[in-house]
């Protein structure tokens, strides 16, 4: 039960978040058009988690890695499941979008 709360949280093995980005990672927020211009990774695409379904054709390759963000971690988390139910191979929960530009410097 913990690790799967862990694993849907996007809590457990260490992940080289710049690694990942200087590897070509695409940043996915998954925050409201407001909260995202009130401030975001640069670089990064927005697509509100609610609209994430029918937006999938903008993240074309499935194969490339993806680290999904918001304000907190739970809507990062749930576009994760989105992406991996849709076939994505390799999706990362990075959390705040805060805290994931700290760990991308």
């Amino acid at each position: 039960m913990i690790n799967t709360i862990k694993k849907i949280l996007g809590i457990g093995a260490k992940v080289d978040y710049a690694q990942l980005v200087k590897e070509g990672a695409i940043i996915l927020d998954v925050r409201s058009k407001g909260e995202y211009a009130g401030g975001h990774i640069k670089g990064s695409i927005n697509i509100s988690v609610d609209q994430l379904g029918n937006n999938l054709a903008k993240l074309k390759d499935k194969n490339k890695p993806v680290i999904t963000c918001c304000a907190s971690g739970m809507r990062s988390a749930s576009a994760k499941n989105i992406l991996k139910s849709n076939g994505y191979k390799e999706v990362h929960n990075g959390g705040s979008w805060m805290s994931l530009q700290n760990k991308i410097r």
